[in-house]
């Protein structure tokens, strides 16, 4: 072997003159450097905006949540806390969750209402971490009930902490059409306002507590379901099975946090994938530079590999050191190529080379996110195009005859 790499190496690197060869073997390095760079560099900017989002969601969002089946409504809730809490769930909490009419004296807005327990929504949730204007506080104050809306939803209603929301419930509407009667209404005094950064929640939900939202919608002690939080977000998948074999799941669906969003995440990964097809290419085509490389070195080296063969080198040895050759530039490539993305990504990381306009974009910059794998899996992705390439020039030496080569060079 020690041979074999010996020679390959002299053809390399040490040439006395510089021929063309020589220079495609040079493009051919830089072409899988610059491939693997850019597989590193984009691959880290997808990762930076999945995880971006991720911590967005993941702040509103539970770690799991229990539903019924057809948005029907659950009665026995306290048994599923029973089951929850017996699967090692730290933190799990029930929530209602209805569609309401949120009126001023000048707008009137449609949008989710959460009813949730005020003691334990912390431990389910990040909504409190959010509550950047007033305090998170759902505690009636006489007749009137409180409210926490997102930024958005409360620049659209032109209200401020202190200010009164009317709730009008769906049900309540249903009933004095068919009934004559006064629809069921709710005054709220504005406690909070959160911003999350995301204008679907901050315009789209409005927080109040669990007794008043099973008062409007009547719902009485039922609730819509429960979430859940876990130490470790990555036991999701692990509990909803233990989960899954324990509660009947004809009446009741069990979600992960990826579930909730799944399409959404299901985009960002094919999105990812298809970058990195695109931009093997990049590496595709300095691999066909390698084969070509390797090939004119072939025949330029025809009467070294007939000496070599005279003397007893058999065709496995030609091969290996031909291989041996496009394995080193694979090497080479790979190796300037993480360096290079490596580079750039921290830079872009400490240093926010590239920004973005904060009147557009929640994120002052770039993002970037750093991930092991990518350079594992990447530069032997690499490492084996450049093998592949070289395996047919390789063969090709082998079946030379040390005679003809030796006898005609």
């Amino acid at each position: 072997m020690k041979t074999e790499f010996f020679i390959a190496k002299r053809y390399l690197f040490s040439k006395k003159n510089i021929s063309f060869i020589t220079v495609i073997s040079a493009i051919s390095i830089l072409g899988v450097s610059i491939g693997v760079a850019a597989m590193i560099i984009v691959l880290s900017v997808f990762n930076g905006f999945s995880k971006k989002v991720t911590t967005i969601l993941i702040g509103f969002d539970p770690h799991i949540r229990i539903e019924a089946v057809n948005n029907a409504k659950i009665s026995n809730y306290e048994s599923l806390l029973q089951i929850i809490n017996a699967a090692d769930v730290p933190d799990a909490a029930p929530f209602t969750q209805n569609k309401g009419m949120l009126a001023t004296k000048e707008v009137n807005k449609v949008l989710f209402i959460k009813g949730v327990d005020e003691n334990k929504i912390e431990k389910v949730s990040g909504i409190k971490n959010y509550t950047n204007f007033g305090k998170f506080n759902l505690k009636d104050n006489g007749s009137f009930g409180s409210i926490i809306i997102g930024f958005s939803l409360a620049n659209s209603l032109k209200v401020f902490i202190g200010d009164t929301i009317t709730i009008l419930s769906p049900v309540g509407l249903e009933y004095s059409l068919t009934q004559f009667v006064d629809p069921i209404t709710k005054q709220f005094i504005v406690s909070g306002i959160f911003d999350s950064d995301n204008r679907e929640y901050d315009s789209k939900y409005a927080y109040i507590s669990i007794g008043s939202a099973q008062e409007l919608f009547r719902l009485n002690d039922n609730v819509n379901g429960i979430e859940m939080r876990l130490k470790d977000i990555n036991q999701s998948d692990e509990v909803k099975k233990r989960l899954q074999s324990q509660i009947d799941t004809s009446k009741y669906n069990i979600l992960t946090w990826y579930d909730l969003h799944k399409d959404f995440y299901s985009i960002l990964k094919v999105e990812r994938w298809v970058a990195f097809v695109i931009l093997s290419l990049i590496i595709a085509v300095a691999s066909f530079n390698i084969l070509g490389s390797l090939t004119m070195t072939v025949i330029e080296k025809k009467r070294d590999i007939g000496i070599l063969k005279a003397m007893g080198a058999s065709d496995k040895m030609i091969t290996r050191i031909f291989m041996f050759e496009g394995i080193v530039v694979g090497l080479v490539g790979m190796a300037a190529g993480s360096v290079l993305g490596l580079g750039i990504s921290l830079a872009q990381i400490y240093f926010k080379i590239y920004k973005l306009d904060t009147t557009v974009y929640k994120l002052e910059a770039l993002p970037m996110d750093i991930r092991a794998t990518d350079f594992i899996y990447i530069p032997l992705a690499a490492l084996l195009l450049c093998f592949l390439a070289s395996l047919y020039p390789s063969m090709r030496a082998a079946k030379q005859k040390p005679v003809d080569s030796i006898r005609w060079e």
